[in-house]
């Protein structure tokens, strides 16, 4: 290591000890050599960087010098820790956990190398910037990511990666020894390994070649990789799965209650290749039915602290990306084991209830079972079952629909809101480019194992929330969605109003009640996208939490998630943890889960932005071969450099930029969600209807621009 690189990092970790020396001495006015013996530096080299700090931190603003050599801090200093925003021109805003009320403005050359959600100590200087405090970056305390997907460009003595992040500002040089055999233009995953303090751009390896720019295979890899999910699974863990007995011995079918002998079947998607649920029906004597909600026992192959349970944690949940599904457990469990194909024998946790007429719950029981189901359905042939009327099983099936009806009233009388949400689908060719865009339907068949999968998941958490009193209830993991802050409905119900929508915010079940009336009338119509997306952002975000907290959306005191634990982690701790209950165990450590929730909740996030991404690149590889072509479109999002169209024909989005209307100088009516032209007083608002070109697509940068097409 260079003697400069080995100053610039010990400059860094004194900076921080040498404010806070002011700070303990009551701001007494200190010199170099005071400081370097309230500190014990006694080697000249380490004296001599204090000077610096001192001389930088005055130049700076944080300190003053009173006197040649003296120096004092302006103010007693605040530090705040937060996440870094970083904008478009490098600048950033400190996101602080509620410690001041508005985030932290840090300038380009106070960052001190921090990127984009990395967590960071802050020094809060006593000027503002505009409603803003100023600060700068002392202590990079953790990195959000250290791995980026782009393309690396090669010369003959050096090479630099440039990252697909638009948020990632600065190239990261690349040894010629850390290449890994990557190609001039090639798209790889590059790894910073180091930063020096003095230095203006990261270095790092090549961790993962993913191959040729623009191929399907290489941008689908090149998301996961972007939002930190593993291309595949570690040796160690498809050993483990591969290791697993495939037979159901006698010794574990007699610890389970037996419904191989009772009708089960399962319901899913036409392309489903793992089945986590199943749902039996029965007819009891007393004229009550008896309906079990059977889940695929994945806690019983996945012992804790495995390397399988292990590698199961860290992704925490199945991304389903448009054209694959990167799975939680490895293929041999998720599509083999657990999967609850018909005409096997397979293990399961169940709820099983007796429902009368009326879909009261007259009976509950939780517990180990084993089934095999008697045939497997898809969506679209239970939905023919429904309307035809006629077909296997057509007699349970009708009941069960009837059953679901009932659920479903119910649910939505008690202040349940009903978020038809349009879900776009790609048709793909054998290359996975995209020849066709539809919008996928939600008919009674869905509904139906959705009304159930509810039920099953509600009244497992009630189950366990009744266990114990006060400060000796169980800890669990529920689903918890909060009520939407007054504000945020409040702007909601505004915009509505422009639409002849009318929102009564007076209580929860009013304001539920006017959004079903809302759902259920925009239905169909050029604005339900932007008014469903809308209102969705005006709610809170469901989480997973030990803390027993109510679902606001679905209007249940108590909710888990209990009915996938193929593809969410949470659901094998709730049934980790109802068994164990189920068995007299003793209340498992609240915090502990909770910190399991927190990354639960986060992994979630993530591969929600992951789906996004790759539905952004079908979107802009279907739009590729139709620039110059004219649609008529919605305006879906209004910023200050432009407006955001949805393409009512293909669902597809972009962006019309502000510069590029040129009828007028256009700008942000924030409170009103428009944009408006400041000499002709020309309004686009939020829903309104425009004619759009496709002007350009940009593949890499996932990116589609639009131009105005004006009367």
């Amino acid at each position: 290591m260079s003697k400069k690189k080995n100053n610039s990092s010990i400059k860094l970790v004194l900076t921080q000890m040498v404010l806070d020396v002011f700070e303990q001495n009551g701001n007494t006015p200190l010199n170099y050599k005071q400081v370097s013996a309230k500190l014990n530096v006694r080697d000249p080299e380490s004296r001599e960087i204090i000077f610096e700090i001192l001389k930088d931190e005055a130049f700076s603003g944080v300190l003053k010098e009173l006197s040649p050599g003296k120096f004092q801090l302006l103010e007693l200093k605040t530090f705040i820790e937060g996440k870094v925003d970083l904008t478009n021109d490098g600048s950033a805003f400190i996101v602080t956990d509620d410690e001041f009320e508005s985030d932290i403005f840090v300038a380009p050359r106070k960052l001190r190398n921090a990127l984009n959600g990395d967590r960071v100590k802050v020094y809060v200087y006593a000027k503002s910037k505009g409603k803003h405090k100023e600060g700068e970056v002392i202590e990079i305390i953790q990195r959000a990511k250290t791995e980026f997907t782009g393309i690396l460009k090669l010369s003959e003595r050096f090479a630099f990666f440039v990252p697909d992040d638009r948020k990632m500002m600065h190239d990261i040089f690349i040894p010629m020894n850390q290449l890994n055999g990557a190609k001039n233009g090639i798209k790889a995953v590059a790894e910073i390994t180091d930063w020096p303090s003095d230095a203006k751009n990261p270095i790092g390896r090549i961790k993962h070649i993913l191959g040729a720019q623009g191929e399907n295979d290489t941008e689908m890899n090149a998301i996961l990789a972007e939002y930190g999910f593993p291309l595949s699974f570690p040796a160690e863990v498809e050993h483990e799965a591969e290791e697993i007995p495939e037979v159901i011995t006698e010794q574990e079918i007699a610890k389970r209650r037996d419904f191989r002998d009772i009708l089960t079947f399962t319901i899913d998607p036409f392309d489903a290749k793992d089945f986590d649920d199943a749902i039996s029906f029965k007819r009891l004597e007393n004229g009550n039915y008896e309906i079990g909600v059977h889940i695929a026992d994945v806690s019983h192959y996945i012992i804790p602290d495995s390397a399988l349970d292990k590698e199961a944690l860290d992704r925490a949940t199945s991304v389903y990306l448009v054209d694959r599904v990167i799975p939680m457990l490895p293929e041999r469990l998720s599509n083999g084991l657990c999967s609850l194909r018909p005409k096997e024998d397979k293990l399961c946790f169940s709820a099983v209830f007796e429902m009368n007429e009326e879909a009261h719950i007259i009976t509950e029981w939780y517990g180990k079972t084993i089934i095999h189901s008697d045939r497997r359905f898809t969506y679209e042939e239970v939905q023919e079952i429904i309307e035809a009327k006629a077909g296997d099983h057509v007699d349970e099936i009708l009941k069960l629909n009837e059953l679901a009806y009932i659920l479903r009233a119910r649910k939505f009388k008690n202040g349940a809101i009903s978020f038809e949400t349009t879900e776009v689908k790609f048709m793909l060719d054998a290359t996975g480019k995209p020849t066709g865009v539809y919008v996928k339907e939600r008919k009674d068949a869905h509904k139906l194992i959705e009304d159930f999968m509810l039920l099953a998941n509600r009244k497992v958490a009630e189950y366990v929330s009744k266990l114990g009193k006060g400060k000796h209830k169980y800890t669990f993991v529920y689903r918890a969605h909060d009520s939407p802050k007054p504000e945020s409905l409040a702007n909601f119900a505004k915009f509505a109003e422009r639409f002849g929508y009318k929102i009564n915010t007076k209580s929860d079940k009013e304001t539920a009640k006017s959004l079903n009336f809302l759902m259920e009338d925009v239905e169909g119509k050029k604005e339900q996208n932007v008014l469903t997306q809308l209102a969705i952002r005006s709610m809170a975000k469901a989480i997973y939490t030990t803390k027993t907290s109510s679902h606001y959306g679905l209007a249940f005191d108590h909710y888990t998630h209990f009915t996938s634990p193929i593809r969410r982690y949470p659901d094998v701790m709730v049934h980790r943890l109802l068994f164990h209950y189920l068995n007299g165990g003793q209340s498992a450590n609240a915090e502990h889960y909770e910190e399991l929730c927190k990354h639960s909740s986060q992994m979630e996030k993530k591969a929600a932005d992951a789906e996004r991404a790759s539905v952004k690149y079908k979107q802009a590889e279907y739009l590729r071969d139709q620039v110059g072509n004219v649609f008529s479109g919605v305006i879906s999002g209004v910023t200050e450099w432009g407006m955001y169209v949805e393409i009512i024909e293909n669902k597809c989005e972009g962006m019309i930029r502000l510069r590029d209307i040129s009828d007028d100088f256009y700008t942000l009516d924030e409170k009103n969600y428009a944009i408006i032209g400041q000499r002709k007083k020309k309004v686009y608002q939020l829903g309104d209807e425009v004619t759009i070109r496709v002007k350009n697509v940009d593949l890499t940068k996932k990116q589609i621009d639009f131009s105005l097409v004006q009367d």
